[in-house]
């Protein structure tokens, strides 16, 4: 699949083609008629806030509305013929992989269903003998074959333009073999009383018979066609809508020169020509003359610089709905169109389990004292799904002191499969210091179907390294992890957590500078695991136990802001309790295996699916403990102010101070960790 639509509202542009397809009405609850609302919504919305045409007509019949409720009276859509076609841009001028473009926009067009397709030209790549002329239109024609709808070529250059050994030229170039193989160079059609007008804009120039899009007087209609034109507007005097499709955009002047003005003087005249498309040029434009709308198209596969996806630099067709008064065009990026069918159910679900998937690390490489690594950092992920998926891996860091071998990993994995992606790296020696960046593990994924890739969100993960530091002095003032609310965390991977199942205790001493209506404190839950939440300033521990949460809550908003409290949370293989300053303040009995997960415990916040802080807490955390054990019974203990280790402690942060970015872990274990932005050690205030 082809994909170049950087910069482009997705979810904006699919509400608005289904609204286009749809010919939707906005319902008018309770007016009598409906209202032009310009530049204003209570949504913050900035993009197309503009109307093109009037509101459609809409009616009460009673006839056509049932119900066995009353309330307000809703408008109908009034019954009148309406249809809509597709335009594809230029296929030419870009690489051979281009064809995948156009296979991706058909089957986008046969998702939509349109009642045909029009082209505007440069079908293949051209500018060649009749051997190589003659394969390429077959390629082009048996992509194209593959719609559901009819569809109607416009010659361009590439398609007539002939090179080949000098002298052996044939008349007209590839004329002839375009009208034998895709059609007459220029044509009419009729559907749902609107005509359809292809005209031919590489004739040449009249007097020599070059052809050239550069020069004026080779982009001049000649009077047969000219004639023929006038000749098919009489004929469609009564047609509501008529469309014009012709390769170049002569109405933008330059190297076409004016001849288009004798025909759009001629267009005028008619008074019923709503429409000419053109590309050429590889962009999309609109420039409308005269209630005459001129729109150029930029590519299906041509040669795309993709410079300002948004301002129609980009790969993608047109969509044009009719109705009698009006008409409406929008267009759509090509290999945006989804499969409402192929998205069901266990699709989804295989989908999120892809987007989810933590990735099973094991390394050898340590820091030392003096900012020294060198070892291996492997990464084990397995395709979770039914249908085969594409993985790319890669280690980065900003600290560019990391020397990583390969740059990156590629593999298809087959359902089931597992594939471990190995990088040697290496750190040139300099002191672990507050630029000291750690690596990241970064993962794209493509889950593939028949039809699409769809691609799983791109998903960054801490490398857990263990670093060797030095331990801060005890201060001479009281200091304490400061988080800012937003984003201020601190994050222990998992598989620097060797938690047991069994007993626990999850303690700290804390500060709320304000609770919110969900802030974690310190967590690793996701319908699984075990965590201390303090919103509203009710406190609350949970544990996943076999199918479900154990929870211990005082019952009640508990803590105030600005002030000291000691926080405990303890699970005996019995029951699970909340202590508050040493008083125990909730308890729920609970026993069962603990549902773990490879996420990281994060100190200041909740933890989401993909490893990622969310709900904050805004305030000072201090003396952070997690023990294999339940230290705490009874109805009440004395806390003490600052903990030591033992055998039973798996983390132990004092906040004493800061080493470079890191937090330093007292424990045997060292599990250092690094502090996000909005996250400091600095001075308790009195």
């Amino acid at each position: 699949m082809w994909h170049d639509t950087k910069g482009i509202d997705v979810k904006m542009r699919m509400v608005g083609l289904l609204m286009v397809i749809a010919g939707m009405t906005f319902l008018n609850f309770g007016a009598e008629s409906a209202e032009v609302v310009v530049n204003k919504d209570n949504i913050g919305h900035a993009r197309h806030r503009h109307r093109h045409n009037p509101p459609h007509e809409t009616t009460r019949d009673p006839a056509r509305f049932w119900t066995s409720r009353s309330g307000a009276k809703l408008n109908l859509p009034v019954e009148q013929d309406a249809f809509f076609f597709v335009v594809f841009g230029d296929r030419t001028g870009g690489p051979a992989k281009g064809v995948s473009v156009l296979a991706d926009a058909v089957r986008d067009t046969n998702l939509l269903e349109p009642d045909l397709v029009m082209t505007v030209g440069d079908l293949i790549q051209g500018y060649s003998e009749q051997a190589a002329w003659l394969e390429q239109m077959e390629e082009f024609k048996g992509i194209m074959d593959e719609l559901i709808c009819p569809w109607f070529p416009v010659a361009g250059n590439h398609d007539t333009y002939w090179r080949g050994p000098k002298g052996k030229k044939p008349v007209g170039e590839h004329d002839e073999s375009f009208e034998k193989h895709f059609g007459p160079l220029w044509y009419a059609f009729e559907h749902k009383n609107c005509w359809f007008i292809a005209l031919y804009s590489d004739e040449g120039n009249p007097e020599t018979g070059e052809k050239s899009f550069r020069k004026p007087e080779c982009q001049t209609m000649s009077p047969a066609q000219f004639e023929w034109l006038a000749s098919v507007l009489k004929a469609a005097k009564d047609a509501d809508h008529i469309f014009l499709f012709l390769h170049h955009p002569r109405w933008l002047r330059g190297g076409y020169g004016d001849d288009w003005d004798k025909v759009h003087q001629l267009l005028l005249e008619a008074g019923n020509v709503s429409a000419v498309f053109g590309g050429h040029i590889h962009r999309m434009r609109s420039d409308p003359r005269d209630g005459i709308e001129y729109v150029t198209l930029a590519t299906v596969g041509g040669g795309q610089s993709g410079f300002i996806p948004s301002a129609g630099y980009l790969h993608q067709f047109h969509i044009v709905t009719v109705r009698k008064q009006q008409i409406a065009i929008a267009s759509i990026p090509v290999g945006d169109i989804m499969d409402v069918r192929e998205i069901t159910g266990s699709m989804q679900e295989e989908c999120l389990s892809l987007a989810t998937q933590q990735p099973e690390f094991s390394t050898d490489l340590k820091v030392d004292l003096e900012g020294n690594a060198q070892g291996q950092v492997c990464a084990t992920m397995m395709n979770t799904s039914s249908r085969p998926i594409d993985i790319t891996a890669l280690l980065e860091s900003e600290d560019n002191r990391w020397r990583i071998l390969p740059d990156h990993g590629h593999v298809t994995l087959d359902p089931e499969v597992t594939h471990e992606f190995v990088f040697e790296v290496q750190r040139v020696a300099s002191p672990v210091d507050v630029s000291f960046r750690s690596l990241e593990l970064v993962t794209q994924m493509e889950y593939l179907t028949d039809g699409y890739r769809y691609p799983i969100p791109e998903q960054r993960l801490e490398v857990p390294i263990e670093v060797e530091l030095q331990k801060p002095d005890l201060p001479a003032n009281e200091r304490a992890l400061i988080l800012d609310g937003a984003q201020g965390h601190v994050s222990i991977a998992s598989s620097r957590v060797p938690l047991p199942d069994g007993p626990l205790t999850l303690e700290c001493w804390m500060r709320g500078h304000n609770f919110g209506k969900r802030v974690g404190l310190l967590a690793k839950t996701e319908s699984s695991d075990y965590g201390i939440f303090v919103s509203r300033g009710e406190p609350h521990f949970s544990i996943f136990l076999d199918d479900k949460y154990v929870t211990a809550r005082p019952g009640a908003e508990i803590l105030k802001k600005n002030r000291w409290y000691h926080v405990a949370g303890v699970f005996d293989g019995c029951e699970v309790r909340l202590y508050v300053d040493g008083q125990l303040v909730g308890v729920t009995a609970g026993n069962g295996k603990r549902r773990t997960n490879n996420l990281p415990l994060i100190i200041g916040a909740d933890v989401n699916g993909r490893g990622r802080a969310t709900s904050h807490f805004d305030g000072m955390v201090d003396e952070i403990r997690l023990s294999a054990t339940a230290r705490y019974s009874g109805e009440q203990f004395m806390p003490q102010r600052r903990f030591h280790a033992d055998e039973s402690t798996l983390l132990l942060f004092h906040a004493d101070g800061d080493v470079g970015r890191w937090i330093y872990d007292s424990s045997s274990h060292q599990n250092h960790a690094p502090l996000s932005p909005g996250a400091v050690v600095g001075a308790v205030p009195e």
